[in-house]
C-alpha cells in the first residue's frame, strides 16, 4: 500500500474567499500543508492553465504535492505530482494516466460507497476519495453520509481511503479511528479567514486519534 504524501489533502474552490486562490493555499502550506488537489474544474481550460500555474509555483516553493483534478494534460503541464480521476475511472485511464505523468505519479480515484472503493483498488488506483463520510452542502446527490463505518467497510478493499465530505478539526479523529489515510477539506479551509491556522488546527488533530486494527 502506496503513502500518502500528507495526512491532509487541501481541495482548492476560489469561491471559497474574496481573497485570491494563490493567498488562500500560500497560507495553506504556511500553516503546514503540503498536500493540495488543485481542483476548480468550472473555469475555462486556459483560465484555468493560468491559475494552476500560479498555484503549482507556491506548491512547489513550499516543497509541497500537487495533484490536478480531472485533466492528465493539465496536470501533465504543471508538472505535477498527480491527478485525481472521476469515479468509476477504469484501469485503462488510470494507466493511460500513469504513463502520461510518470511512474511515480499519484493516480486517485473518487469513489461514494466502499464497494467503488473496491473497484478502484483493482484497477490500478493508489488511493480513493470516500464522500460524504458526513452531511454536507458540498455533496449533495451523493446519498446519505456514510459516516465512519463506510471507511470501515472501504478500507478492507486494501486500497488507502482519503475521507472527504463533511469533514472538521472534531471528526478528524472518528475518520482516522476508522481506518482513513487521510483527510479532504475544502470548505474548512477554503473559507476560513485565517487559513493557516485552520491548516495547524487540522494537522493537530491528526495524531490524537488512534487507528484501529483489522
Amino acid at each position: 500500500m502506496r503513502a500518502l504524501p500528507s495526512p491532509l489533502l487541501a481541495v482548492t474552490d476560489r469561491h471559497g474567499h474574496t481573497r485570491p486562490l494563490a493567498e488562500t493555499v500560500q497560507a495553506i502550506l504556511d500553516g503546514g500543508g503540503r498536500w493540495i488537489w488543485f481542483r476548480d474544474r468550472d473555469l475555462e481550460p486556459e483560465a484555468r492553465r493560468r491559475l494552476g500555474e500560479v498555484v503549482a509555483d507556491r506548491v512547489r516553493g513550499a516543497g509541497g504535492f500537487l495533484t490536478v483534478g480531472g485533466d492528465v494534460a493539465l496536470a501533465r503541464m504543471l508538472g505535477a505530482d498527480g491527478v485525481h480521476l472521476g469515479g468509476g475511472s477504469g484501469p485503462q485511464a488510470i494507466a493511460a494516466a500513469r504513463a502520461a505523468l510518470g511512474p511515480g505519479a499519484l493516480i486517485g480515484v473518487s469513489a461514494h460507497t466502499p464497494q467503488e472503493v473496491a473497484q478502484a483498488a483493482a484497477a490500478g488506483a493508489d488511493y480513493a476519495t470516500l464522500s460524504p463520510i458526513f452531511p454536507t452542502a458540498s455533496k449533495p446527490g451523493y446519498g446519505p453520509a456514510l459516516g465512519p463505518e463506510g471507511i470501515v467497510a472501504a478500507r478492507r478493499a486494501g486500497l488507502p481511503v482519503v475521507a472527504l465530505g463533511g469533514v472538521g478539526p472534531d471528526s478528524i479523529a472518528q475518520c482516522r479511528m476508522a481506518g482513513a489515510a487521510a483527510v479532504a477539506i475544502m470548505g474548512t479551509l477554503m473559507r476560513a479567514s485565517d487559513p493557516a491556522t485552520a491548516t495547524e488546527a487540522l494537522l493537530k488533530a491528526w495524531p490524537t486519534a488512534q487507528v484501529v486494527s483489522g
